[in-house]
């Protein structure tokens, strides 16, 4: 590894905004763009660090901003993500991409506002790049991936739990339960964006794992690639709806008699949305579909998950869909940018 202290001179983002853009580095007296291949969350991280533009909210790939002019910078970034500025960045001359302009990476930093809190009214405006379909629920389905403005599917090759528990994380869905091949939801349409994803596990969205680049596959839609989450809220916003958990590959409903505030705040927590606001009852999200579940979770309040929960089979009560229970949970944090 060599240090750039010497050799790079600073960092733009061009054809965006002060805060998004394509990532743009100053080599000598030269301006040059930076290969997708080689450009991942911690780089982002230091970048939007020296630009005084807050935490980076997305970093893409295939000239998102736009095709660069000029050189493609030849050498790997290798932030740890710290770094004050990328010339203290370690860097790799082994990059072996042959990477063109058709691969600039751009990035989308969170700019100069602060992170809010948003009741449930306002989450709508929060987007996510990727989606589950063809499921039954929004947490379970086939893996797609907002590009461009396009939703293409991601390919099974190497497809496992860590990608998986990224898409759920992603999702505000709990854990992942299972990572699925071979289109078990259905062959999707349009392109296929992902191959050999190669996800860590701990990256906040899926853009943010190594995989060949975009659009880059020897795949067909038979190979579409599936996730089942763990937990959800259905029928409301992410954070606000009807409970349902996820029992034998089933989801079922949960009795509002046996559903309290220690419940509530387990699922909330598991959904990164905040603290419980109400449990409601009498299907006030409307009637599920399929079982009530027959157990009754006795949550002390404090557990990361519910599958942490002791439950007991004592269910005294003859809950029909009619008793399906609802919760409105605190919100979850929100990133916009400029």
């Amino acid at each position: 590894l060599a240090f750039l202290r010497h050799s790079i001179g600073g960092v733009r983002l061009v054809g965006g905004s002060h805060c998004s853009g394509r990532v743009e580095v100053l080599h000598g007296e030269t301006w040059s763009t930076v290969c997708d291949a080689g450009f991942d969350q911690q780089d982002a991280e230091v970048v939007c660090r020296e630009l005084g533009c807050g935490l980076p909210v997305e970093v893409l790939g295939a000239a998102t901003f736009g095709r660069g002019e000029g050189q493609v910078w030849s050498e790997e970034l290798q932030c740890r993500g710290n770094e004050s500025e990328i010339s203290f960045c370690p860097t790799s001359s082994s990059l072996n991409q042959n990477c063109t302009h058709d691969s600039d990476a751009g990035l989308v930093c969170a700019g100069k506002r602060d992170l809010f809190i948003f009741s449930f009214t306002n989450l709508s405006l929060h987007t996510f790049s990727v989606r589950l379909m063809d499921g039954g629920s929004r947490c379970a389905g086939r893996v797609e991936v907002l590009h461009r403005g396009q939703w293409g599917t991601v390919c099974d090759d190497n497809w496992d739990m860590r990608d998986a528990a990224v898409v759920c994380r992603e999702l505000g869905c709990g854990e992942a339960v299972d990572a699925l091949s071979d289109a078990h939801y259905g062959p999707g349409s349009g392109p296929i964006w992902m191959n050999n994803m190669s996800c860590s596990g701990s990256e906040t969205t899926l853009k943010n794992c190594r995989s060949d680049g975009w659009r880059k596959h020897n795949c067909s839609h038979f190979k579409d690639a599936g996730v089942v989450c763990l937990g959800k809220l259905v029928g409301g916003s992410h954070c606000s709806g009807r409970v349902e958990v996820l029992h034998g590959g089933t989801w079922s409903t949960v009795c509002d008699a046996t559903f309290d505030q220690q419940d509530a705040e387990v699922v909330c927590r598991e959904l990164g949305c905040g603290l419980p606001v109400e449990v409601l009852e009498a299907a006030a999200f409307g009637r599920g579909e399929g079982q009530v579940w027959s157990e009754q979770l006795q949550c002390r309040g404090n557990e990361s998950q519910i599958h942490f929960c002791p439950t007991s089979s004592s269910l005294k009560h003859n809950c029909s869909h009619d008793s399906d229970v609802g919760l409105v949970c605190a919100g979850k944090r929100c990133i916009f940018t400029d």
